[in-house]
């Protein structure tokens, strides 16, 4: 089974760079050891459950309340049973059909 979830996580403070922010959220998602790939607009993460990926977006969460007035996030979910290490398999099938790799 795979649940693949992409997340953005940041608070709405007055401040623009966000990466500080970003990057406590990402040692959270880096020491939970699941898979994980970083984007410019977000994490995603691949984990054998819904409930154990959600289970880091909430440490996360608690992170950021520790200091944070106000958390936005946004959420996606594809859960699939049977498949796993989907993170790199579905990249690795688009650029099978082009016959190149893709710029990262």
């Amino acid at each position: 089974m795979s649940a693949l979830v992409e997340f953005s996580m940041f608070p709405t403070e007055a401040t623009q760079s966000k990466s500080a922010f970003v990057a406590r959220v990402l040692d959270i998602v880096d020491k939970s050891g699941l898979e994980y790939q970083l984007t410019p607009m977000g994490t995603i993460i691949e984990g054998e459950t819904v409930e154990e990926v959600l289970a880091v977006i909430n440490r996360a969460y608690e992170e950021l309340q520790v200091d944070c007035d106000r958390v936005y996030s946004s959420i996606k979910i594809d859960y699939r049973k049977g498949a796993v290490g989907r993170l790199g398999k579905k990249v690795g099938s688009v650029e099978a059909k082009l016959g190149r790799k893709l710029r990262s």
